[in-house]
C-alpha cells in the first residue's frame, strides 16, 4: 500500500510538471512547426513621424549669476538682515557684524550684497565669530539659468552658439525645459577629452534650483514628417544599408535604403512607400529570397 501512495504521489508531481511545461510549449509550437529553412518573423510599418538627432548628455543647473558674500571686518555676527528666500537688491545690507576691538565702539558693519537676486544660503548664526574670509551669505539670480555639460570631444563638431536643447530634471519629469548653448570651451580638457558647453535656459517661474541634476538634449538635426523605420529594421550589409520586406510566396525582398536621422528608436529612411510592412524581428541570418512566415 504504502509503495502504490508513493507511485501515485510521483505521477501527481510528474502531471503537475507538465502543466507549466506545456504552457511553454504552445509558445514554442508556432516556431516548432515550421520549415527548417523558413523564419519566423515580425513587421511593423513604415510611418511619418517628426524626427530630432540630439547627443544625450548629464550636467547640473547653476544660476546664471551667484555670488559668495564676505563681511569687510573682524568681529561677531550680530544680526542676520535677510534670510533664505528673501529678494535682496544689489548693496542692500544682507548682515550686520559688530567689529570686536576692545575700548573701541563702532557702528555695527553691513554685509552688502554685489548682486541683486535671492538669498540662497545663509551660512552662519548670530554671534558666530566671523572674519573677511568667513563666507556670510550666498547670493543668486535664477531667472535665468545655465546647465554645465561636458561634452566628448567626437561630439565637439557637432555643437554651437545658439544651437537648440532640450532639459530634462527629476522633479518635474513630464516637463521640457528650452534652451540654448550659450557658452562652448574654446579647449578640450587633456585628461577627460571632454568640452564644457552651458546651455542657457528660462526659469522666470523659479522651478529649476541651482544644484539640480539634469539631462540635457542638444539637437543636432531635426525633420518633421519624416518617413522611417524602427532603427533595428535598418540592415547593414554589402557596403549599404537595407530593410526586409515580406513578398509574395512568403519571402523576403531586401530593399537598398538611403538612411537619414537616427534617434534611439526611428531611422529616416528613402527607398519605401508609408505603409509599407518591414520586418522588425528575425532578421539574423536572414537573405533576400530566404523563407519567412509572418507571426501576428
Amino acid at each position: 500500500m504504502k509503495n502504490l501512495n508513493s507511485k501515485i504521489f510521483i505521477l501527481t508531481l510528474a502531471a503537475a510538471a507538465l502543466l507549466p511545461a506545456g504552457c511553454k510549449n504552445k509558445a514554442a509550437e508556432a516556431l516548432n512547426n515550421l520549415e527548417k529553412d523558413r523564419f519566423l518573423v515580425k513587421t511593423e510599418k513604415a510611418q511619418t513621424r517628426n524626427l530630432e538627432e540630439y547627443i544625450l548628455l548629464t550636467g547640473s543647473v547653476k544660476a546664471l549669476d551667484e555670488a559668495t558674500l564676505y563681511p569687510r571686518t573682524s568681529g561677531k555676527l550680530l544680526r542676520n538682515v535677510l534670510k533664505e528666500g528673501d529678494p535682496v537688491k544689489k548693496d542692500e545690507t544682507v548682515a550686520l557684524v559688530e567689529r570686536d576691538e576692545p575700548g573701541v565702539v563702532y557702528e555695527p558693519a553691513p554685509v552688502p550684497s554685489t548682486l541683486s537676486g535671492v538669498i540662497g544660503r545663509v551660512y552662519q548664526d548670530v554671534g558666530a565669530n566671523v572674519t573677511p574670509q568667513t563666507p556670510i551669505a550666498m547670493v543668486v539670480n535664477q531667472a535665468q539659468v545655465r546647465v554645465a555639460v561636458d561634452v566628448p570631444e567626437k561630439y565637439v563638431g557637432k555643437v554651437f552658439r545658439d544651437q537648440r536643447a532640450v532639459i530634462k530634471v527629476d522633479a518635474f519629469p513630464d516637463h521640457r525645459f528650452g534652451g540654448k548653448v550659450y557658452r562652448v570651451s574654446p579647449v578640450v580638457d587633456s585628461r577627460s577629452r571632454n568640452t564644457l558647453v552651458e546651455v542657457l535656459v528660462d526659469n522666470s517661474d523659479g522651478r529649476l534650483k541651482s544644484g539640480m541634476f539634469a539631462e540635457a538634449r542638444l539637437i543636432v538635426a531635426s525633420r518633421g514628417a519624416a518617413l522611417s523605420v524602427p532603427a533595428g529594421a535598418v540592415v547593414s550589409q554589402d557596403g549599404g544599408d537595407y530593410l526586409f520586406v515580406p513578398a509574395a510566396g512568403s519571402l523576403a525582398t531586401r530593399v537598398p535604403v538611403k538612411t537619414g536621422i537616427k534617434t534611439s528608436e526611428y531611422t529616416q529612411v528613402t527607398g519605401v512607400k508609408e505603409g509599407a510592412d518591414v520586418i522588425t524581428f528575425g532578421l539574423y541570418g536572414l537573405k533576400d529570397g530566404s523563407k519567412i512566415k509572418v507571426q501576428n
